[in-house]
């Protein structure tokens, strides 16, 4: 072993001095002619056998984003960007030179006791921020808070208090014990979630006054003066994302948010120094893996620029401090293990991009109160990006990558464009009382339903390839399915409301679901005949198709004739047949099968032959399902067509 060992290394520092002398000699990549872009492209054309060549290989993200097949070093205004190294401003590249993330997780306070041991527990566990969450009625005391704290060290785990209107007393409290147990106060690292911006934005009006708000935000900021790493205002993002907000909208209105605070405090006094650090962003991290990478590098960017622009002195005040969650929007109840993959590939956007703590949500939290398996799981996905994957060793890693740097650079470019047009508007709080935040999200979030229904936005588990045997035979609360509606009585602005993407097609399976406790499931028979490739790729359609809407699928390999075909559909007892064949084919067997069939099942066309639609819709069916369908209306209408309501 030892031989092999000193043989690698030897071998390993003579290639290195050879490539080193390669590259001083400017030997190594002459030896390689450069490929231009025109020559990429002209290949890709060629190989493209006369297909579109934009249609083919460009695609637009859901942000309006150009994607290209292929990035080069072609504009250096993308990657000047990121021209500063880690930990310098404008922060881009991190905030710090590591990229260690605190990991978090949030405890319920039902009661103190409970809630302590829990985080005691979870501390022992590796986690180190807690989020101790409190209802709005709550006023804790300071011997509850002492008691909820007992032998948490505030000096190794981060605290923050989700307790709404009682912010100001829990930091009034929170310092005296500080300084009662006389801890480091620059050592303390927490936060209190006073957010009056987005109670605005989804209750609808401020918990007392527009002014009172702000002057309790002033308040905040002078109570924890003595613990300059104690953030009192928050920005919370994520709710915009589980409203349906894209990347940009989240950025735009995220930084709109921010400077909001800086408008209205400078009017009250303070110095934008003194109110920057106060300010802790909770954003969301969703399923689009490079895009949010690239999201929190641009943040980061525009927070520090719009900072400098409103006179900052001290340019180390202008790192941005996010907090990541993962969010709810594209979470599901059916399937939902597979909640525990999202997490995965958004916990590691995250942690590239650079946050400075994370929370990832249980898999079950979104239909029960999760378990300690489910808490446990999400834990344990951190501790494998830091202990396994070693994600807190390498700062920024994106960096250089053609394409994030360009994605990035767009992402500064349209979320600046999108933050202008609201203080054009007069600020945030104007924006909201015109209606535009609310509409450019609720236009974003019309858009995602409409590409989920279509199945160009795909919801694993829900809308494509869902779990054929999956049963959830109780009645679940119909709220799991509808929006979260926030709104207080007579709100002043028109509300956004908090979601989920698979809401409505989750609700119609469970309907199925349900129906199924008192009468036999309905059953779906695939009825393969002529072309054997074409009739098994249909087929496989088919029964993903109406899987979706939890109906029982049989398949079958394929039938010699309609009157076979039809027979085994009679013996199944089929409440649905699926003519699964080829276009030209169609006209062939379609009539047959109707005749045969009669009224006894309902007769689908898997597929859309255009030009032979007419000759089939005159043989008497019109139920056809494809790729351009709206799935949630199809499996409506076949539920009412089967007397489920």
């Amino acid at each position: 072993m030892l031989l092999n060992s000193c043989t690698f290394a030897f071998n390993f520092n003579s290639i290195k001095l050879i490539m080193d002398q390669r590259m001083k000699n400017n030997r190594l990549f002459a030896e390689f002619p450069e490929t231009t872009r025109e020559e990429w492209e002209a290949q890709l054309k060629k190989d493209l056998k006369g297909a579109d060549y934009d249609k083919t290989l460009f695609s637009n993200s859901r942000e309006g984003i150009k994607i290209h097949p292929f990035y080069r070093q072609d504009n250096p205004k993308e990657t000047q960007l990121a021209d500063q190294a880690p930990g310098q401003f404008p922060y881009l590249r991190g905030n710090k030179t590591d990229n260690n993330w605190l990991i978090r997780q949030d405890i319920l306070v039902d009661t103190i006791k409970k809630a302590n041991e829990k985080a005691k527990s979870i501390t022992s566990k590796g986690v180190n921020s807690i989020g101790f969450l409190f209802s709005d009625q709550d006023q804790p005391t300071v011997k509850e808070i002492e008691m909820l704290m007992e032998n948490i060290h505030a000096e190794k785990i981060e605290v923050n208090f989700m307790c709404g209107a009682a912010s100001h007393k829990v930091v009034a409290i929170y310092e005296e014990l500080v300084e009662h147990y006389q801890r480091d106060t620059n050592k303390i690292q927490g936060s209190v979630d006073f957010d009056p911006l987005m109670a605005y934005t989804f209750k609808g009006k401020f918990c007392q006054t527009e002014e009172y708000a702000f002057k309790h935000a002033k308040q905040l900021v002078y109570a924890a003066e003595s613990m300059p790493n104690f953030r009192v205002l928050a920005v919370h993002g994520v709710n915009l994302r589980n409203a349906g907000a894209n990347a940009v909208q989240e950025l735009a209105f995220s930084i709109a948010q921010g400077v909001e605070y800086i408008h209205r405090l400078s009017d009250l006094g303070l110095t934008v120094d003194k109110i920057a650090p106060r300010i802790k962003f909770n954003l969301g991290v969703g399923s689009n893996y490079f895009m949010e990478i690239a999201k929190l590098r641009a943040a980061r960017y525009l927070w520090s620029k719009a900072l400098i622009a409103f006179g900052l002195k001290d340019k180390g005040l202008a790192k941005m401090n996010i907090h990541s969650t993962s969010i709810s929007w594209n979470k599901t109840i059916y399937d939902p293990h597979v909640n525990i993959l999202r997490n995965s590939t958004e916990g590691m956007s995250a942690i590239l991009g650079g946050t400075d703590s994370l929370c990832l949500s249980p898999f079950d939290m979104h239909f029960k109160i999760p378990s300690d398996f489910s808490e446990r799981i999400a834990r344990n996905q951190q501790h494998l990006f830091k202990e396994e994957s070693f994600l807190d060793k390498v700062v920024d890693p994106a960096a250089g990558s053609y394409y994030l740097e360009s994605l990035t650079h767009s992402l500064v470019t349209e979320s600046w464009k999108l933050f202008l047009q609201v203080e054009d508007l007069g600020g945030y709080i104007a924006a909201l009382r015109e209606g535009f935040v609310q509409e450019e999200i609720e236009n974003a979030a019309q858009k995602s339903r409409q590409e989920m229904a279509t199945r160009k936005e795909i919801i694993l588990g829900s809308n494509q390839y869902p779990n054929f045997t999956e049963r959830i035979n109780k009645m679940l609360n119909p709220d799991f399915f509808e929006d979260l509606d926030l709104s207080c009585s007579q709100p002043e602005i028109k509300t956004l409301k908090q979601a989920r993407l698979s809401q409505e097609i989750e609700k119609i399976r469970h309907r199925t679901d349900l129906f199924s406790q008192k009468e036999a499931r309905p059953k779906v028979f695939m009825l393969p005949l002529g072309n054997k490739s074409m009739r098994k790729i249909r087929a496989q359609f088919a029964c993903n198709y109406f899987a979706c809407a939890g109906f029982e699928v049989e398949d079958n390999n394929g039938f010699d004739s309609v009157s076979e075909g039809v027979q085994a559909a009679f013996n199944s007892k089929a409440d649905i047949v699926v003519i699964c064949s080829s276009d030209a084919e169609y006209p062939i067997f379609a009539e047959e099968v109707l005749v045969r069939i009669k009224s006894h099942a309902i007769t689908v066309v898997a597929g859309y032959p255009k030009a032979l639609i007419e000759e089939i819709k005159a043989s008497g069916i019109s139920h056809f399902i494809h790729a351009k369908s709206n799935i949630v209306e199809d499996l409506k209408k076949y539920q009412q067509l089967l007397g489920i309501e």
